[in-house]
């Protein structure tokens, strides 16, 4: 995911977090805004009770790779996704199907 297509501040974070516009299952919770630029950009967070910093790091990995196939990038909205508990109970292609039905209900 490229620098531009990323939200790195902690009070873009904040901000968008603040405005309280969410969606959210068990893996994961995504707050939204519309976007300020010309294309969206999107935010991981991964608490830290799920972990050290070598498997949050990890987690983030993972999001990551679930997202670059997805085209978030044509979304009217910056999106920040946050890793919930419920992440670790399930494996990798039923987090990926849960992120990518979030995603799809924030864009309509």
């Amino acid at each position: 995911m490229k620098k531009k297509f990323r939200v790195t501040r902690n009070e873009e974070f904040d901000k968008l977090i603040s405005q309280k516009h969410f969606v959210a299952s068990k893996p994961f919770t995504v707050y939204f805004n519309r976007r300020q630029l010309d294309h969206a950009r999107i935010g991981i967070s991964v608490p830290t009770r799920l972990g050290n910093a070598v498997e949050r790091n990890q987690i983030k990995r993972q999001v990551r790779s679930m997202l670059h196939s997805f085209p978030y990038y044509d979304y009217p909205f910056d999106c920040i996704v946050i890793v919930r508990a419920g992440y670790l109970k399930q494996d990798y292609g039923k987090n990926k199907k849960d992120l990518e039905k979030l995603l799809k209900t924030v864009k309509m």
